[in-house]
Parts: structure tokens; sequence; C-alpha cells
């Protein structure tokens, strides 16, 4: 029997979760579909530029992503403090980014005084926003509803995009986040699709060793078929400690032993697996 996702994710646990969506009948998100030919290369950049909005109002983290041709990895950390931390007034300008709210909210905003009875409506609702600002259900609904019906839309057609359910699956130390990251990361590699870290699109390891490198743009080879660069997600940080000066969580150990782990990790050759980092690369 499925079990409520309230019954999956627990804080008290943990604060990670690895979580992963596929399309239905493993229909093809992305890439060349090998069926009619068709590439819909482009619809990855939908899907990292919706991260990189979700990153900016929901307190919920981006430690690792990768976009495949039918399906998405994320490693997300759920940050409750900060959510808790935001005033009424930041908890509703966060959410109206994303939908219009209830008709109370929107003349509340707009400046319109309101009943006592209202008030105390309002603060309600306010409670119910701000929970479902640190929600991983909310977060992947507002990612996988939006890409289903633009993608729906340029296919001409309705129904079912995504699997009933996206999977998730609670990381619960830092041994098991660490190697989650980096077979997040490592998903164009061992598909067979990437060489190398560097040459991973649409994944966080790509993302940072770019930031790393101070590079501005991919290699000339990788270049998107989108008419302007695609907004990237703001990734949650390295660090030595959990938190930094300013209290904001942090991954607990350096990015570049990270990094330097997952190519190790990459190069080892696993016979379930079609690829791994070559010698020369």
């Amino acid at each position: 029997m499925t079990r409520p996702r309230s019954q999956l994710v627990s804080l008290d646990a943990t604060p990670y979760y690895h979580c992963m969506s596929r399309c239905v009948r493993r229909a093809w998100l992305c890439g060349k579909d090998p069926l009619s030919g068709r590439s819909f290369d482009h619809r990855k950049g939908w899907l990292v530029e919706r991260l990189a909005l979700l990153g900016g109002i929901f307190a919920i983290n981006i430690a690792a992503y990768a976009v495949m041709s039918n399906h998405f990895h994320l490693v997300l950390h759920i940050d409750r403090q900060r959510a808790r931390r935001w005033s009424d007034d930041e908890v509703l300008h966060r959410w109206t980014r994303l939908y219009k709210g209830p008709p109370l909210v929107q003349r509340y905003l707009a400046g319109s005084s309101l009943m006592r009875a209202e008030r105390q409506e309002l603060k309600g609702l306010i409670r119910a926003i701000r929970a479902k600002l640190s929600n991983i259900s909310s977060f992947m609904a507002a990612l996988n509803v939006y890409v289903a019906r633009r993608a729906n839309i340029e296919d001409e057609c309705t129904g079912r995009f995504w699997e009933g359910r996206f999977t998730s699956q609670a990381l619960l130390d830092t041994a098991g986040l660490i190697s989650c990251m980096s077979y997040v990361d490592l998903n164009p590699v061992r598909a067979g699709i990437a060489e190398g870290l560097e040459s991973s699109d649409f994944t966080s390891i790509q993302d940072r060793i770019l930031a790393l490198q101070g590079a501005v743009k991919a290699e000339e080879g990788n270049k998107l078929a989108t008419p302007a660069p695609i907004t990237k997600p703001v990734l949650m940080a390295f660090g030595e400690i959990e938190k930094n000066a300013d209290g904001a969580a942090v991954l607990p150990f350096r990015v570049k032993d990270y990094i330097e782990l997952t190519e190790w990790t990459g190069r080892c050759i696993r016979g379930d697996k079609a690829g791994h980092i070559g010698a020369n690369i």
C-alpha cells in the first residue's frame, strides 16, 4: 500500500531527501526520442529554470540535481527554521510569485482594510502557506505541474506527463548524503551520454566546476538549442560546519573533496552501467 508522504518525510530524522520523477510510460522528457526522432533538449532548460525560481521562493535548498531524457533527480535540504524566520508579509509575497493566492490574500496585499474575522482567517492562511514553503510535496508539485502543462501545450495533448508520484528517499547521515549526491551527478556519465563531469550538462556537478573555474559559458560542443542562456539554480553551499556565519545551512564537507570523490567514483567501471570516466579525461 502506498504510504502518505507525511510518513516518509521526518525532519526529526534528517532534512535531506533524494527525490526522483519519471515520465509516464517512460516517455522522453528531453533529448532525442528514438521512436519519433524529435528532439526535446530545450525542455531540460525549462526544468532547470523552474528549479532556479523555486529555489528562490521555498525554504528548500538544492544540493544536487541531474536532468536526464525521461527522468530527473534532486537532492533537497529542507530548512524549516528559515521559513519560520520569515515575516508574514514575506511568506505571502513569496507564495504569490507562484500563485495568485486566495482572494483574501490578494485584497490584503493590495492594501485593502480587513475586518477582524478576515484578519483571523488570514493568519490561518499564512500558517498553511508557511508550512507549504518548506514542504517537499509542494515544491515538487510546483515543478512537475509547470513542466507537464508546458510540455502538453507543446505536444498539443492532454493527460498525465509524470508517473503518479515522485519517489523520495531519506538521507540519514553524511555518508549517505555524499554518496547520493555523487550518484545523482554521475547520471549522465553512467548512462554513457557524457565523458566526464565537465561535459555532464544539466547537472549540479557541472555548475559547481564551472563556478570554480570562473567559466561564463560551456564548451562549444555543449551549447543549448535555446535563444538565450538559461538561469541556473543557486546550489547549496559547501562548508566544514553545518551552518555558516549567517546561519544558513551548508553541506558539511568541502567542495573540492566532493568533486574529487565524484570523479574517482566515476572512473570505477561497473558492469551494470554503460559508462565511466575514461583514463584520458
